[in-house]
């Protein structure tokens, strides 16, 4: 399998346009629909359809776009490995990091690493644990911030963060005012809305309660934070979140959080690698700058309480 026509295909599908992605590639479109072309015949699959839009990758398309990305990823981390030994790292590295903790450390993180690393370039993901882990394995992201990942030997974990979960919401029941703590017993009595699963949080809160024989009632299952928290804003239900969630939303004034106590409620976070892949100068260097704003408390202005850090 040839990368020029890897890259070409993984291109077309990303932009939906053969003719967009020859103009990224500075390729001809005769020249990208050759190499598309000659993928497919090596595979013996179709790899692209046509629809009114533009293409879309077939099943077996769809398939080779992730193991693709993965590969044209793994390619560049070998090339910046070999850039790095000339001098300051260059190329690129990419992060991910869940929604509620880019909202502190993004702008800060780039900063840094504008300073420190002028020659290279910083891509940052924000999305949900699961998401974080399967791009993680797959190559698509050098290292990613994870609450509560599962336990794996694929993977290894640095523990740096400890955070107590809230319940949210803009009311307490009856219509009075939010109480300072609920008991973990108590949320039996609030309809809750959260995401679904597989979701890092979800899965803590139906362990813990599931051990404790409290039953829940998830009245809504929403995915993304923010129409979860409009929702909790309108009244409709309830969230439990870190307090982070809502830490600085001026636009969201009435939300309020409980402490959930009895047994409190903790999500950890982690700086997720991949065991059997070696870090590039550049990503572990990004890792340090994001151990240093976590340590400096970066994460702390919701009174969250900081963890013991080690290799979980």
């Amino acid at each position: 399998m040839d990368l020029k026509q890897l890259e070409c295909f993984v291109r077309v599908v990303e932009f939906g346009s053969v003719t967009r992605a020859a103009i990224t590639l500075n390729l001809s479109q005769p020249v990208v629909s050759r190499h598309v072309r000659q993928l497919e015949v090596e595979l013996k699959e179709h790899l692209l359809e046509r629809n009114g839009r533009g293409v879309i990758p077939t099943d077996a398309g769809k398939r080779l776009l992730e193991r693709g990305r993965g590969i044209l990823h793994q390619v560049r981390l070998a090339r910046q490995e070999i850039e790095d030994l000339r001098g300051s790292p260059a190329g690129k590295v990419v992060v991910g990091m869940p929604p509620s903790v880019g909202k502190s450390l993004t702008v800060d993180l780039v900063s840094d690493f504008r300073a420190e690393f002028p020659r290279a370039s910083l891509g940052v993901v924000e999305a949900l644990t699961v998401s974080m882990y399967e791009w993680l394995l797959l190559g698509r992201l050098d290292f990613a911030l994870l609450y509560n990942p599962p336990v794996t030997q694929q993977a290894a974990y640095e523990h740096v963060w400890s955070e107590d979960l809230y319940l949210i919401g803009s009311r307490g029941l009856d219509g009075k005012p939010m109480p300072a703590s609920v008991k973990m017993r108590e949320l039996a009595n609030y309809p809750l809305i959260t995401p679904g699963q597989p979701n890092a949080i979800r899965n803590l809160l139906d362990v813990q309660c599931a051990r404790l024989g409290v039953p829940l009632s998830v009245e809504l299952e929403v995915d993304a934070i923010e129409s979860l928290l409009d929702l909790v804003d309108r009244g409709m239900g309830y969230a439990v979140l870190s307090r982070n969630a809502i830490y600085g939303r001026a636009h969201r004034p009435n939300l309020h959080a409980s402490r959930i106590v009895s047994p409190s409620l903790t999500s950890q976070l982690v700086i997720a690698t991949v065991s059997q892949r070696p870090l590039t100068r550049l990503a572990q260097s990004t890792i340090d700058l994001i151990r240093k704003r976590i340590q400096g408390g970066i994460l702390a202005g919701d009174g969250q309480r900081d963890a013991p850090r080690g290799r979980a």
